[in-house]
């Protein structure tokens, strides 16, 4: 993960992502790219009668990004910056192509406010349809590490092509890996059944530091957010698929609702 993008947009939560960032860059030599997008108004009848140009809104944004590269945290990281005039969410997408990004880490600021350019519905976006892995950040630890890794999942095997990408993930941290299988009312399994679903997908992969955990619970999102908070986990990863939005298991507004309530970092992986 040497090549990492943070889009920021000023926020607080584009700063506690940006510190993860650069905490990851430090570990591996790596370097941050940040990414500013200009969203100027839909009608040049808005921009001709307010007398507003759009190298207002450049400059502006560039006086911003000084004094955003002045924050503490940035020193002895190798940073670069970038602004674009782009619709956010296709802008992060090329940029993170362009540059061939291994990890995106974006700020959220959960169920309320989501009025930013990039926080809330944008970030939404991204985790659905990155093709890189993606950390959404809530708060910043003081000291970011990831030694327990929750993998909440379904289990089944088409969630195998991007768990490779969760044990390197999780190698990059020397973190253990907790495969977690959420079992409620709606999606009972026995014991059995769960065990043997999670030993097939796992069966071929080359790593160590694991457990297996089958958790009953009211829901699959009550769940995964009661295991997590029991064992003092990390983070949590989800696989994401870009039509769907989550991966089977995750159904509905299950996903959305995990980053929106999990004050855990949450990392997802497109199937």
């Amino acid at each position: 993960m040497k090549r990492i993008l943070v889009p920021v947009d000023f926020s607080k939560e584009a700063e506690n992502a940006a510190q993860v960032a650069v905490s990851i860059a430090k570990k591996c030599n790596g370097t941050v790219y940040f990414l500013h997008m200009l969203e100027l108004p839909e009608t040049t009848e808005f921009m001709i009668s307010n007398q507003i140009e759009p190298t207002f809104f450049m400059d502006m944004a560039k006086r911003r990004f000084e004094t955003f590269l002045k924050l503490p945290f940035l020193k002895s990281v190798k940073v670069q910056t970038n602004i674009l005039f782009y619709k956010a969410f296709n802008g992060i997408q090329d940029e993170a192509k362009a540059l061939n990004i291994d990890l995106i880490v974006m700020g959220s600021k959960g169920a309320s406010g989501l009025a930013e350019v990039i926080i809330g519905s944008n970030t939404e976006k991204v985790v659905r349809n990155a093709d890189v892995p993606v950390l959404v950040i809530k708060e910043t630890p003081k000291n970011f590490e990831i030694k327990h890794l929750v993998f909440a999942s379904d289990f089944s095997l088409t969630g195998r092509k991007s768990f490779q990408k969760v044990i390197d993930f999780a190698n990059f941290f020397e973190a253990r890996i907790h495969l977690l299988y959420v079992n409620t009312i709606h999606n009972f399994e026995t014991t059995e059944e769960s065990s043997q679903h999670i030993h097939d997908f796992i069966k071929g992969f080359i790593f160590y530091n694991y457990l297996i955990t089958i958790y009953n619970a009211n829901s699959v999102e009550k769940g995964i957010l009661d295991f997590s908070k029991s064992i003092k986990a990390d983070a949590i990863a989800l696989n994401t698929s870009g039509r769907g939005g989550l991966s089977k298991l995750f159904n509905g507004s299950i996903a959305a609702e995990i980053a929106n309530h999990a004050i855990l970092p949450v990392v997802t992986f497109k199937l």
